[in-house]
């Protein structure tokens, strides 16, 4: 593979970088959290509520926590009537729960509309939210390895915790970025910690169900008195994703073959990219918040000419010059408004909108 540098790295920003006087208006806050109800952050995504489908994720229960107290002493409890309180790290995971519990979750994301997961730098509300919280959802795989920081430092690490891109059966997990040159292994092998598998597998529409499989099991273990609920309407949901599975095989089906060879922002596409039959031969940056040189931007451009690559794939949330400077040099087409790590406006607003937002854009370019 190509890319303007030859390592990924994810810089995962310290968590309450401020200091202690974080940590106490976090616990504070999370107090008052904790008795006023529940409800979703101001500003923050309302998906319109859809029903959906259920397959058993497994004998394994899905939740994980580890054991340490929350400023009561204890995970904070569900008063009769009131939704369960969940937090997710991203506004596409914050989706994915909403469409399965419906109105009997206030799901509250943690990344803002366009906001970066890879460099999130929580704040003291997110810290408060964390406290008051009933379940946490969170991608794993290294992508927001910052949140587990986060419960620790809030005094929530008894709130129940699932990753739901870890340990799926059927997945065929990628690995990172590989390094090109042997020397940059040893010299940032400290910013690939926490990082087993590129983490983005939900662009993989099949894989997506299966977290929502995993995200039943997962609501049904922590309120079990709706578990009928929940399987009710993860079962529409996985039926609706099906569908679009195939809408997106029927689509990409029409991409012709010489037109397949592309170059992404940063490495967000891999599984879209074997999931459907494109061969991803680059990359622009190795990871958010990290620019090349003038040396490596040269050897991405040459590498583009020669691969015969028909589309770069750029992101609503990364508006870069460099991108549209490459495709200048090269001549090659960018597609500059695909979104990956977060929901944005309507239609994007939703994990189905993502993709089919996506898709159309894709199939349009590579024609």
């Amino acid at each position: 593979m190509i890319s303007a540098r030859m390592s990924l790295r994810r810089r995962l920003t310290g968590v309450l970088s401020s200091g202690p006087w974080v940590v106490l208006m976090a616990i504070s806050l999370a107090a008052v959290a904790c008795t006023s109800g529940s409800g979703t952050t101001p500003g923050a995504s309302s998906a319109p509520t859809q029903t959906a489908t259920s397959s058993s994720a497994g004998t394994t229960l899905p939740v994980t926590s580890t054991p340490a107290s929350s400023p009561s002493g204890e995970a904070p409890s569900m008063a009769d009537g009131e939704p369960l309180r969940v937090v997710a790290t991203t506004t596409v995971l914050a989706d994915l729960v909403k469409q399965v519990g419906g109105d009997l979750v206030a799901v509250t994301p943690l990344v803002p509309l366009g906001g970066e997961v890879h460099t999130f730098d929580p704040s003291p509300s997110d810290a408060a939210n964390i406290a008051g919280a009933q379940l946490v959802v969170m991608n794993g795989l290294g992508l927001d390895e910052w949140l587990r920081d986060l419960a620790q430092n809030a005094g929530a690490a008894d709130v129940p915790i699932v990753e739901l891109a870890e340990d799926l059966d059927g997945v065929q997990y990628l690995e990172p970025a590989e390094h090109a040159e042997e020397e940059d292994d040893h010299e940032d092998e400290d910013e690939h910690e926490g990082e087993t598998a590129n983490p983005h597998l939900w662009l993989n529409v099949s894989y997506a169900q299966k977290y929502v499989e995993k995200l039943i099991e997962t609501l049904k273990q922590v309120d079990p008195d709706d578990a009928a609920s929940y399987d009710a309407s993860g079962a529409a949901y996985l039926q609706q994703l099906t569908g679009l599975e195939n809408l997106v095989r029927d689509q990409m089906a029409s991409v012709p073959e010489e037109n397949r060879r592309v170059v992404s922002f940063h490495e967000a596409f891999p599984y879209f990219a074997a999931a459907y039959d494109l061969e991803v031969v680059g990359t622009i940056i190795d990871a958010p918040g990290q620019d090349p040189s003038a040396s490596q931007i040269a050897e991405l451009i040459e590498g583009i000419r020669d691969e015969g690559v028909s589309a770069i794939f750029a992101e609503s949330q990364f508006p870069s010059s460099l991108t549209q400077t490459i495709s200048d040099e090269t001549g090659v087409a960018v597609v500059t408004d695909l979104y990956n790590d977060s929901l944005g406006a309507p239609p994007v607003d939703t994990y189905v909108g993502l993709i089919e937002w996506d898709v159309a854009r894709i199939v349009e370019a590579l024609q």
